[in-house]
């Protein structure tokens, strides 16, 4: 059962404030998920693998080539301002 005190702790750390009200509503609303949570460990898992994501997805990569390449004139064409062959971006520290 989460207590006033634990709302009150969770609270200063997160630094919200509530009144009274609220914290007897969140003492009760959090007692009942983490009661919610405690039955899922009452589940018969055991023949159940260990799993990462619900679907079975795998990374696609691509063999990397060298490629056509744009000009760099046609790049740089439309930059609001250009040094030599590089974009110009304002300097930021």
């Amino acid at each position: 059962m989460v207590s006033i005190k634990d709302v009150e702790h969770v609270a200063v750390l997160a630094r919200l404030s509530f009144t009274d009200e609220e914290k007897q509503v969140y003492a009760k609303q959090l007692s009942d998920i983490l009661e919610h949570a405690r039955k899922l460990q009452d589940l018969n898992t055991d023949n159940i693998p260990p799993t990462a994501h619900v679907l079975p997805l795998q990374n696609v990569f691509r063999e990397d080539r060298v490629g056509e390449h744009m000009l760099v004139d046609k790049v740089l064409a439309n930059a609001p301002d250009r040094q030599d062959n590089f974009f110009k971006v304002p300097k930021i520290v």
